[in-house]
């Protein structure tokens, strides 16, 4: 096995995961504010949020047992799940670890959303524009790739995306609006 095979995993699952984190994030707001009425399906949309939802903790995860497994830089269990922590780049990091649990939040809510107050799973899923601010800024600190134009253009390209969704959503706050059928408008 190639001596960096774990820090080459480590760098393109943590983009990866950062990549389905803005899909996820997309489709919810799709999802909330019904943007693709006539054509959308909310339970399908819904069904690809969860399934975008469940693969950014699958990224997330083995972008952190990636970093464990790494012997560049040394990661302990502790570094990784103590914010501040790590001795190498510790706010850095810091916001990455901050994110995670921002993220099991967030998919803790949603496999609990029948069984917890609407209100408490709202102001808990809510708290997805934080966990993308989180992991936006732990890409750009502590990443080795921040520097290599690719990457920031990749970076700033999901960030303007998923500012252009938040002011979409901002326009559409409320309620999400039901879809009119052709049998309803008959």
């Amino acid at each position: 096995m190639n001596e960096h095979f774990w820090w080459h995993l480590s760098r393109a699952s943590g983009i990866v995961a950062w990549g389905l984190l803005l899909a996820s994030s997309l489709w919810g707001i799709l999802l909330a504010t019904r943007l693709l009425k006539p054509y959308d399906r909310p339970a399908w949309l819904r069904d690809l949020h969860t399934w975008l939802g469940a693969l950014t903790v699958l990224g997330t995860s083995l972008h952190v047992a990636a970093i464990v497994a790494d012997s560049y830089v040394h990661f302990g269990l502790a570094d990784v799940a103590v914010p501040f922590a790590s001795s190498w780049k510790p706010v850095a990091v810091a916001w990455g670890v901050a994110g995670a649990y921002l993220l099991l939040a967030v998919q803790a809510s949603s496999l609990l959303m029948r069984r917890i107050p609407r209100r408490a799973w709202r102001s808990i899923h809510m708290s997805s524009y934080a966990l993308f601010v989180s992991v936006s800024v732990h890409a750009f600190t502590a990443g080795t790739d921040r520097t290599a134009d690719a990457f920031q253009a990749f970076g700033i390209a999901i960030v303007a995306v998923m500012l252009g969704a938040t002011a979409l959503r901002a326009l559409h706050r409320g309620s999400p609006r039901t879809r009119v059928t052709l049998a309803d408008a008959a």
